[in-house]
């Protein structure tokens, strides 16, 4: 089979998309802004720095079939290359997806707990949510937010000036109510052209500074009817969307069960263990389904674990003496904050995988919270 899959976005999700693709005879091209993207050695590169129609028209023409790496785009974009070619998943997933009002509309549609929720349009607003959902109250911006960011956690009234200040240039936003949960977990599902669904286990998620820190998977200490839940849930989304490829969905666990707390129409960060950890990895199984191929198996054999490595550059040589270790750059430069690359391990337990862990935290240059099952 030959087929070019063309992908929005050039950063590492689509660098790993077509790392997995190329062994089944596909080819890739990408639309990104930026000449020096890690998918940049990767295939042919469209776009300029207007995102004018013509560089939108050449990308279009570059390939068969159409995907994107992550949600924050124009879903204009996907709507002008869906009236040409094929695109997966299609501009329903992702104008869901990208909304956090409508990912709570269409939880309260399915029946798929959440937090309760008001939008915020105007600073009176504010006061009306924390009447209605009490406090403390996490604030966010409806689009654009990611790692943390555009998020606000309000715990008095007196904070009020603040809270608007920082977030009400970017209305509407959303109020939420805050969440006493025992950890966060995600679930990753992969849905063909034909509705063939497979699902990932679980994964157990650590946060530092609001940008995940590592993930554990399977997630430890978990109870057979949890894992079956979250497909529950994730196989209702999938099927009201007609979702094509990968779809990740964020939960709390919490004392009373799960709560769906966002959706993500693409491969994600939690997934990055599958590459070694699993059968076939959630980027394979993306452009199988992108491509109309088979699903490979979701299965994974032991205890896994992925660690991203944020803001600087590790000694590799410190990483890879660390048993069944796999590391992955991505080709970028130093900067605070930025996802640089990430390690995967796999062990025999979760004792053995815990103290590899241990090792790789302790030579990464940037300390990271860790939270180790037992």
């Amino acid at each position: 089979m030959s087929l070019r899959i063309g992908v929005l976005g050039g950063g590492q999700l689509g660098r790993m998309m077509a790392l997995a693709g190329y062994p089944l005879n596909l080819s890739f091209s990408f639309f990104d802004r930026a000449s020096d993207c890690p998918s940049a050695a990767l295939g042919p590169r469209f776009g300029d720095d207007t995102d004018s129609a013509e560089s939108l028209q050449a990308f279009i023409d570059s390939a068969d079939v159409f995907t994107y790496e992550f949600e924050n785009i124009p879903t204009a974009w996907v709507n002008t290359i869906a009236a040409q070619k094929p695109v997966f998943p299609s501009v329903k997933s992702l104008a869901i997806s990208q909304n956090r009002l409508n990912e709570k509309k269409l939880f309260a549609e399915l029946n798929i707990p959440s937090a309760r929720f008001a939008a915020i349009e105007a600073a009176d607003d504010l006061k009306q949510a924390i009447q209605a959902l009490g406090l403390p109250l996490v604030i966010k911006t409806v689009t654009d937010g990611y790692d943390g960011k555009g998020q606000f956690l309000l715990r008095s009234e007196d904070q009020l000036s603040e809270c608007w200040n920082a977030l009400g240039a970017q209305v509407p936003l959303i109020a939420e109510e805050f969440i006493q949960f025992k950890r966060e977990l995600s679930i990753i599902a992969v849905r063909g052209q034909q509705g063939d669904t497979r699902f990932y286990p679980l994964a157990e998620n650590h946060h530092h500074r609001g940008i995940l820190s590592h993930s554990i998977v399977p997630a430890p200490n978990l109870d057979e009817n949890t894992q079956l839940m979250a497909e529950r849930y994730i196989s209702s989304v999938l099927h009201e969307m007609n979702h094509v490829g990968v779809l990740t969905l964020e939960l709390f666990e919490t004392r009373h069960g799960l709560l769906a707390n966002e959706t993500a129409p693409r491969v994600h960060n939690s997934g990055h263990w599958s590459i070694e950890g699993a059968h076939c990895s959630q980027f394979e199984n993306h452009v199988r389904a992108v491509a109309g191929l088979p699903l490979g198996s979701t299965r994974a054999e032991k205890p896994s674990a992925m660690l991203n490595i944020i803001g600087r550059h590790p000694n590799s040589h410190e990483i890879l003496r660390v048993t069944d270790t796999h590391l992955h750059l991505y080709g970028k430069t130093e900067r605070e904050n930025r996802k640089l690359g990430h390690i995967t391990v796999i062990a025999d337990s979760y004792a053995e995988l815990n103290m590899r862990i241990s090792r790789l935290a302790d030579a990464l240059p940037n300390p990271m919270a860790l939270h180790l099952s037992r």
